[in-house]
């Protein structure tokens, strides 16, 4: 075992170092922020705001510790999140000591932790050399632990068995650890069981997955005094990065580290409270929120003044998050001088077509203006809402790139749904056939799909004609054989219902029949609710085309919308994934209950979950420097019926004063002021339930009903529709018209939806 002391200084004084020629590091520094740097001995919690400058605090801190000769470079633990942050430290320090930092201990957490689990691995079984092992051989190690504990991997998937443990360790509880209280009901109560054996199987192949660096490490300093000691010893100050987005195991490792017997902690956290939005990946709010508790004596410097954003951007997300009551409480104020500016916008719009008709119109203009596509964004709550926003960018020929995850055509869900699809409409689609005669698992091996090439190829058909003929002459046996039978007569019923019930109830039952649906319902793994929101929206996205050849012709259109990676494009991404950025103009479309907030959070988490829902959307608001754009629609479609939503219930929150309400905001205060006290009373966590609006068969083209006409529309008439343009009436039936339009072809829809001009 090495001693952490031979490599770093002892507690002797350090020599001061000279800070660079003509440069005060300080002067540049805000009040608050510049106490937040020369506050040095003694636990400090600095909460900084949304763009108040918390990197520049934090990296000036560090430096200021070793130009005022506080400490040696390697005496300064400085923890981040994220590679880049650390990197981004690491430069900015050296920049303001004038040379190359060198020496520092400054890294993630995880990277920290290995650095030091390499000194001492002998105290949990394994050696220096120890393999870190990445997703695929933690699943398949895992896999050879439930075989040998006879747990049903059909039913309970390794993925989701390796996110209870995963959990556990985020929760620093080793296998020994867990009550019954934090046991899981994951494989029929074999979690724990499972658990301590994969651990066993680490320690045997002297490897560690990623969770383990850090829960090791934590034991190590909980149960080795000695080696504690050592790094008491061996840093003077702790600085970490992001304090809020800390779970439990990170936490710990970090007061083991900073609390001492007969002297102070010299720890400085930088957080904010507000911006707590991951806690479905362990983050626990409520390590920044007793900071004091665990640390008497505490120092908390909050720092307000925003750099970023206008003054009624800023009023209105202080505004919002000030309906949270777990919080320590500050209020954002503007940092310069020119923060003047619109305030914010809340579009009220009928339905989620005409969505993202506003989005791309004020795209366009803004960009007529010389505003550039790359300092836009669309922020949405969850992923399947994007591919809204990506037809009408398509549609209007604006660039776009979806950050953090795949445009919606691309994910591997829509996919298979999509192979699905083109086997209906096209059944010598032999490519599409064999990326879905597996998916679900149908029992077809290399030696089944070997027999099917060869039939095809000696035939000369397609494969699912191959299929049929091996079905026919009983060459397939078995379970194969019922597969294969029952997935063939899915396809045949599909294309009967293609001209009898239309195509949009087609593949919803085409989906659902082949298990495909029931797959993902079924699946323990974490992506499994929102790969089925992404599937819902597929089959809503078929109700805009006359029929499944027309979406399928319009996908391949727009998968051939690449662009160069340097282009000037439009941002497309979750709110998640747009923390710590910023955009000069940000669109925040879907501000209804249950979307936002998101009613499964609110069912799991109840208050908990709402105010991490708030939170939210303040990082949301704040993204934006110059204007922020919150829309929400009257109606959206949920298969081929429409259902009238309600205004999200932090738009009630935004104060008055700073913002703008635009489009329908007459029919959205009616549909607020009638609506029942959903947000008050016994129940107030659960968003109202939108009622099915009243139809039948709704054709793909039309938009949600509206009032019927007074004075009825003859045929000869000029009229003109928000989606089809101008036309002309060809012929009536009460209230329906068959309209021949100048660009879009004949369609028949109700007289409601179009305007006479002439």
């Amino acid at each position: 075992m090495t001693d952490v002391t031979d490599l770093l200084a002892d507690s002797a004084p350090v020599p001061a170092l000279a800070p660079p020629p003509a440069m005060d590091y300080l002067v540049s520094l805000n009040a608050e922020q510049r106490e937040a740097v020369e506050t040095i001995d003694g636990p400090l919690l600095v909460l900084a705001g949304a763009g108040t400058g918390k990197t520049r605090v934090l990296t000036t801190r560090f430096a200021h510790i070793l130009l005022s000769g506080r400490a040696f470079p390697g005496q300064v633990l400085a923890v981040t999140f994220t590679n880049k942050a650390a990197r981004e430290m690491r430069e900015r320090v050296g920049h303001l000591l004038g040379r190359p930092a060198e020496g520092l201990w400054l890294g993630t957490f995880h990277a920290l932790c290995a650095r030091m689990l390499r000194r001492h691995a002998e105290y949990v079984g394994l050696t220096s050399s120890f393999s870190i092992l990445d997703t695929d051989d933690q699943i398949r190690l895992l896999k050879q632990v439930m075989e040998a504990r006879r747990i049903d991997a059909k039913r309970w998937p390794p993925q989701g068995l390796m996110g209870v443990i995963q959990r556990w360790k985020d929760r620093g509880l080793t296998p020994a650890a867990i009550t019954a209280a934090e046991d899981s009901e994951f494989g029929g109560g074999a979690a724990r069981g499972a658990y301590a054996d994969y651990q066993a199987r680490l320690v045997q192949l002297n490897a560690t997955d990623f969770g383990d660096l850090m829960l090791h490490m934590t034991e190590i300093l909980r149960t080795r005094p000695d080696v504690l000691a050592q790094y008491h010893r061996a840093f003077r100050y702790i600085l970490v990065d992001e304090y809020q987005d800390t779970n439990t195991v990170q936490y710990l490792w970090l007061r083991l580290l900073a609390k001492r017997e007969g002297g102070g902690a010299n720890i400085c956290c930088v957080g904010d409270d507000d911006q707590s939005i991951y806690s479905w990946r362990g983050a626990e709010v409520e390590n920044i929120l007793r900071f004091e508790k665990d640390f008497p004596g505490a120092r908390i410097v909050r720092l307000e003044r925003n750099y970023r954003s206008t003054a009624p951007i800023l009023a209105a997300a202080s505004g919002l998050i000030a309906h949270n009551g777990g919080r320590l409480g500050k209020t954002l104020r503007p940092g310069r001088a020119d923060t003047t500016g619109e305030r914010v916008v809340v579009a009220s719009v009928w339905d989620s077509d005409e969505e993202a008709r506003m989005v791309g119109g004020r795209m366009e203009s803004l960009h007529r203006d010389n505003h550039p596509l790359s300092e836009m964004a669309v922020l949405v709550r969850a992923g399947f809402q994007t591919r809204a926003f990506e037809e009408r960018l398509i549609t209007l020929g604006l660039p776009y790139r979806v950050i953090g995850g795949l445009r919606f055509y691309e994910r591997a869900e829509i996919r298979d749904a999509i192979a699905y699809m083109r086997v209906v409409s096209q059944p010598a689609d032999d490519l599409a056939f064999e990326r879905i005669i597996n998916l679900p698992r149908r029992g077809v091996g290399d030696a089944t799909l070997q027999a099917l090439h060869h039939e095809a190829r000696a035939a000369q058909v397609p494969l699912t004609v191959a299929v049929q003929r091996l079905l026919d002459s009983g060459a397939l046996k078995g379970r194969v054989r019922e597969q294969l039978n029952a997935l063939m007569g899915c396809f045949m019923r599909a294309r009967d219902a293609l001209g009898r019930d239309g195509h949009v109830s087609a593949v919803g039952t085409l989906l659902d029949e082949t298990g495909y649906t029931g797959m993902w319902q079924s699946s323990k793994s974490p992506e499994a609710p929102g790969r089925l929101d992404n599937l819902k929206e597929l089959v809503r996205a078929l109700a805009d085309f006359e029929s499944l050849g027309g979406f399928l012709e319009h996908v391949s259109l727009v998968m051939e919308n690449e662009e160069s990676a340097n282009a000037d494009r439009v941002n497309l991404m979750t709110i998640h994934g747009a923390k710590g950025l910023e955009f000069d103009t940000v669109f925040l479309p879907g501000w209804e209950e249950g979307i936002f907030p998101s009613q499964r959070t609110l069912d799991e988490g109840g208050n908990k979950g709402l105010e991490e829902e708030r939170r939210l959307a303040y990082v949301a608001i704040t993204r934006a420097r110059l204007r922020a754009i919150i829309s929400h629609a009257a109606n959206r479609r949920i298969y081929a019926n429409w259902q009238s939503a309600i205004p999200s219930r932090f738009i009630e929150e935004l104060p008055d004063a700073h913002i703008e309400i635009t489009g329908s905001a007459s029919l959205a205060r009616e549909q607020r002021m009638s609506a029942p006290p959903v947000f008050g009373g016994q129940f107030p966590l659960t968003a109202k339930r939108p009622r099915v609006m009243e139809a039948t068969v709704i054709a793909a083209w039309e938009q949600p009903p509206r009032p019927k006409r007074e004075t009825a529309i003859a045929v000869g008439a000029r009229v003109f529709h928000q989606k089809f343009g101008p036309g002309t009436v060809r012929a009536t039936d009460e209230d329906r018209l068959e309209i021949e339009f100048d660009h879009a072809g004949t369609k028949r829809l109700m007289d409601s939806y179009v305007e006479q001009v002439g």
